[in-house]
């Protein structure tokens, strides 16, 4: 089996605060070889590192703003957050769970830290990713998947030495709980200090990792930092992993759509004329009504 190599180790950028709750870094899409094409299906990830929120009355967050033409998944890994949408959906997102949001068609989303969590405040750690719909599939209809992190399964490293968390596609024959619209595979390898994970994807796909803690190293060569992403090239199928401090580490690998790409904002199409009925169909209220 080929190795894939890494192409390239990114540092965080400058983070930046979107809405008043979520100081994020962008790495997708940033840059040629980041950009939404290059990483196709994963159009954008936004990543809060950890931040320490001081105790709030009013929970920060993102207010009212609309959606189409993609899904959007945000991990928790430190925090909570809640939402709620037009199509009547919402609910929490503790630690260690996941909201799937396929806004496909349409919808109208707020997202901010859950009450309790903002009256005490803490340590708050999320990943945003926005994962693209095959055309077909761009106007059905809304729909979410609440994910629990007891309902994830995990595959265990032999010697107590961690376990990979599949949220969605398969490791070792375990599938994810998830279901998606084209190949994803979306896995948390949380591994000790020392533990190896090996993984295997088509040389077709797209396939990137973020270190959320600790550090590592890929095919015994390159270090990868806490809060820094590898990409990977198109080369290979098979990469091996070790933990250099306890880490979990997010791995993504999509089968690319190759479809055109259309974006603006809240919107991801394939021509111009969709994103400008997108934007038509939002100013004339056919995403519903959320205050």
């Amino acid at each position: 089996m080929i190795t894939k190599k890494v192409e390239l180790v990114v540092a965080p950028k400058e983070p930046h605060f979107v809405g008043d709750g979520f100081r994020v870094h962008n790495f997708i899409p940033s840059g040629f070889r980041l950009d939404m094409k290059r990483m196709d299906p994963f159009i954008m990830l936004d990543y809060n590192s950890k931040y320490n929120f001081p105790p709030s009355k009013e929970p920060k967050g993102v207010g009212v703003h609309p959606h189409r033409g993609f899904e959007t998944v945000t991990i928790a890994y430190k925090g909570k957050v809640a939402h709620h949408d037009s199509s009547g959906g919402g609910g929490v997102i503790g630690e260690g769970d996941i909201q799937w949001m396929t806004a496909a068609s349409g919808v109208l989303h707020k997202e901010y830290h859950e009450e309790n969590f903002s009256k005490a405040g803490g340590i708050f750690q999320m990943v945003q990713l926005w994962v693209n719909l095959p055309a077909k599939d761009k106007m059905s209809a809304p729909k979410y998947q609440a994910i629990q992190n007891k309902t994830i399964k995990k595959y265990p490293i032999a010697n107590n030495g961690g376990e990979i968390e599949v949220i969605a596609g398969a490791y070792k024959n375990i599938k994810g709980v998830a279901s998606t619209f084209s190949p994803i595979h979306m896995l948390n390898a949380k591994l000790k200090t020392g533990a190896k994970a090996d993984f295997s994807f088509p040389n077709t796909y797209n396939t990137t990792l973020l270190v959320i803690e600790g550090s590592i190293t890929v095919n015994g060569l390159e270090k990868v930092p806490t809060d820094h992403l590898a990409l990977f090239e198109n080369t290979g199928e098979h990469f091996e992993i070790e933990a250099t401090d306890d880490a979990i580490v997010l791995v993504l690998s999509g089968e690319p759509l190759n479809e055109p790409i259309a974006a603006h904002g809240p919107f991801v199409m394939n021509t111009k004329q969709e994103l400008i009925d997108a934007f038509n169909d939002f100013n004339n209220g056919k995403f519903g009504y959320l205050e």
